[in-house]
């Protein structure tokens, strides 16, 4: 760990180096369509590998007590440190002044929080008393940092391309929060999939209880009230106004009934409608554009195709979930039954790869909706490129994201405190394996059974 004084010379540093820079409130025509530097492009490409990639990595090895934890965080503040520097000394193409730069500049309390708090814990004081709670509030900023991360990262593109200024706030809160809402609901789907399965098993509910839950409370928050009336504008009502109204009505009626028929850990096939009723509504959602037109459409088709691939999953593919594995309530018609094939087999099974498709698909309809606003969409038909070009890109994308997703649930489940018992069942790919949990799995013929940590563990 870095030396603690280190902290308060580099936070002086960037203060500095941020005042230093002049924040633009209004921009001339040469300044707005000047190149961008090297710089501007080094401190881009800089801080999306430390905050996309770097800290997530980081943030996982912490979970699972890894040695590298410590060296890779603090060389993640180390470049963010010259990222920073970076973003306030470019020349070339300038920004009016906006939400990146502040929250840019918010970013440095929880850095300089999370900084202060590992090297507290490094010196292994006050065990008793204050430690314990200075690691779990580690814990919490640690946690946080992937979804501080998502925000800053896309207020810099929005940034970039000089997006979601007046008349288009609306709409682009609409957009980057219902996209974001997606890709977040399809990284905790392939996070039960491949490492949770034992903490669905027990909490005593099944996983489309908690969806339902996630899809009844996003409709009554301030989030899905923002998608619901944001794209509202003046007093008189349109046909997309009244579609994005009873969206949010939808969510949350559905999110009721949802919760009902998935009491007593029964599976339920009302979360997976929700999406496909939502797709379909914007697949035929028209648009000014043509080619907004069609990439709703295509929006629309993939949510829809999620849906779909989600109630496959629940009827004939996903195993069922017990608590207790007992033979007066493994064969209840009420109860989820633990008694199938793919729950204790330790090797992989083929049904476990149809179950990636609805998390995919789920970060793909996300990353589309993102990239569907009215200014994105000009800009892209003002070059010249078709829709199936722009879809493509956006798949790409999610290829990629997904591939990061995956890769980070993995690294959690074969390094650290998991790395023995990976090498015990011989984990070489991303599936879940037999659970060593004493209440749901046979006793091993071992006297001695390996350590593993599943999600929602105690954490120290």
């Amino acid at each position: 760990m870095a030396h603690p004084r280190i902290l308060p010379t580099l936070l002086l540093f960037l203060i500095t180096s941020a005042a230093a820079h002049k924040h633009h409130d209004e921009l001339t025509e040469e300044q707005a369509n000047a190149p961008v530097d090297t710089i501007l492009w080094l401190h881009i490409f800089l801080q999306a590998a430390v905050w996309g990639v770097l800290f997530p990595t980081g943030m996982v090895l912490g979970l699972s007590r890894s040695r590298w934890h410590v060296p890779l965080q603090s060389t993640g503040f180390a470049l963010t440190a010259a990222g920073y520097v970076m973003g306030h000394a470019h020349k070339g193409r300038a920004f009016l002044a906006g939400a990146h730069g502040k929250m840019a500049n918010i970013l440095l309390l929880p850095m300089a929080l999370q900084f202060s708090l590992g090297v507290y814990l490094k010196l292994h004081i006050h065990e008793q008393t204050i430690r314990p709670w200075a690691a779990r509030l580690h814990g919490v900023v640690g946690k946080s940092y992937p979804i501080l991360a998502w925000v800053q990262m896309m207020l810099g593109a929005i940034t970039f391309g000089g997006y979601c200024r007046g008349g288009n706030l609306g709409q682009c809160l609409a957009h980057y929060i219902m996209g974001s809402g997606f890709i977040a609901y399809g990284t905790i789907m392939a996070i039960l999939l491949l490492v949770g399965e034992a903490w669905v098993r027990r909490t005593g509910r099944s996983p489309d209880w908690w969806d339902s839950w996630v899809i009844m409370l996003w409709a009554c928050s301030l989030a899905g009230e923002v998608n619901t009336f944001t794209e509202h504008r003046g007093s008189t009502w349109s046909v997309k106004d009244m579609q994005h109204t009873i969206l949010g009505v939808l969510w949350w009626a559905g999110g009721i009934l949802g919760i009902y028929l998935s009491r007593n850990n029964q599976r339920s096939v009302v979360p997976a409608l929700i999406i496909i009723l939502t797709g379909w509504a914007m697949s035929d959602h028209a648009q000014a554009l043509m080619l907004s037109t069609k990439v709703h459409a295509v929006f629309g088709y993939t949510l829809m195709s999620a849906g779909l691939a989600r109630i496959i999953e629940v009827c004939f593919v996903a195993p069922k979930y017990t608590q207790d594995v007992v033979e007066s309530d493994s064969h209840s018609e009420h109860t989820l039954d633990g008694n199938r094939e793919d729950v204790a087999a330790p090797s992989p099974n083929p049904s476990r790869a149809f179950r990636h498709l609805p998390p995919f698909l789920l970060v793909a309809s996300g990353l589309l909706f993102m990239s569907a606003t009215d200014e994105e969409l000009h800009f892209v038909n003002d070059n010249g490129m078709d829709h199936v070009t722009y879809v493509l890109i956006m798949f790409s994308i999610a290829f990629i994201m997904y591939m990061l997703i995956v890769t980070l649930i993995h690294l959690y489940s074969t390094s650290g405190r998991n790395a023995a018992a990976a090498a015990v069942t011989g984990d070489g790919a991303i599936e879940l394996t037999q659970s060593t949990n004493k209440w749901y799995a046979p006793v091993p013929a071992a006297d001695v059974e390996p350590a593993s940590h599943v999600i929602g563990d105690e954490d120290d």
